[in-house]
């Protein structure tokens, strides 16, 4: 049976474990807030490119620019987003088995299926399993803004042009709510336009200089909002979900420490009740 010091240490731990997990769980909640600011303030831009594009495509359905055009899935690269710190529940568990999923049941669709990764946890997992990872962009979180997610995209899309690659698919947690995250899987090249309007007004755009070249300005852009704005879900997805796992985790040492105590309680009131027999039955020997 475990004595009292013992006991009483892991009482001590378990106390240590929660104040520790209650900090995780306050910081995660101030870095979320920071990162759902990040996404309602994209979501505009975003949404007015995809609709500039959409009235562009609509109009000038002659006008083809390299990245919005399809052609046959033969050579794949998967994007996996994950996270380079752990204790966030199944947050990076959850992307990473679906990627591993595609990876391996589409490998009779696809002539070739690259690997990239971004995120640490990502990159260890699929090296711990022997899998080729064309490129780890490691860091990027330490340096995470608008312009380093501009390069990254820009460096897909000039595979995607060049012919190297015939189409770039993301994994990543879509943020949904601060207690939950949806695994998604999205295209991001060949770009997929917006709908075009039913109706397109009579009355066409003037282009400067022709709508060629505003396509051809618009369309890398909208490449780099979109994989921005996955970037800045998967990073809020990560928060809540590690304020989530902190809270359980809190929640799970209070009871645990609850139990211990009740144990303790016990086990001393044990002690003092062999003690006080072991007194009695001295002094009843020495009668």
């Amino acid at each position: 049976m475990a004595s009292l010091r013992d006991i009483r240490k892991r009482i001590r731990s378990v106390r240590n474990t929660q104040q520790i997990t209650k900090a995780m769980k306050m910081v995660a909640a101030a870095k979320l807030r920071k990162a759902q600011d990040a996404i309602l303030s994209a979501r505009p831009y975003a949404q007015m490119l995809d609709h500039i594009i959409s009235e562009v495509v609509g109009r000038a359905e002659w006008v083809a620019h390299p990245l919005l055009v399809a052609r046959p899935f033969k050579k794949v690269e998967l994007v996996v987003i994950t996270s380079d710190r752990g204790l966030a529940g199944g947050f990076n568990s959850n992307v990473l088995r679906r990627a591993l999923r595609f990876f391996y049941d589409q490998q009779a669709t696809y002539s070739k299926i690259d690997i990239s990764t971004i995120g640490r946890k990502g990159h260890d997992f699929f090296r711990r399993r022997k899998i080729a990872v064309r490129k780890d962009f490691a860091g990027l979180y330490s340096r995470m803004d608008y312009r380093a997610a501009a390069d990254i995209a820009g460096e897909f899309a000039a595979d995607f042009a060049s012919g190297e690659v015939d189409g770039i698919l993301l994994f990543y947690n879509e943020f949904v709510s601060a207690i939950s995250q949806r695994v998604t899987m999205v295209q991001l090249l060949p770009l997929r336009s917006p709908e075009p309007p039913a109706r397109p007004p009579p009355v066409d755009f003037k282009y400067e200089p022709d709508v060629a070249s505003v396509l051809g300005k618009l369309a890398p852009q909208a490449v780099v909002i979109r994989f921005y704005r996955a970037l800045l879900g998967s990073v809020a997805s990560e928060h809540g979900a590690r304020m989530s796992a902190m809270e359980k985790a809190t929640s799970n040492a209070s009871e645990m420490v609850d139990r211990l105590t009740l144990f303790y309680n016990r086990t001393r009131q044990a002690v003092i009740t062999k003690e006080l027999m072991e007194i009695v039955s001295g002094a009843e020997a020495l009668k």
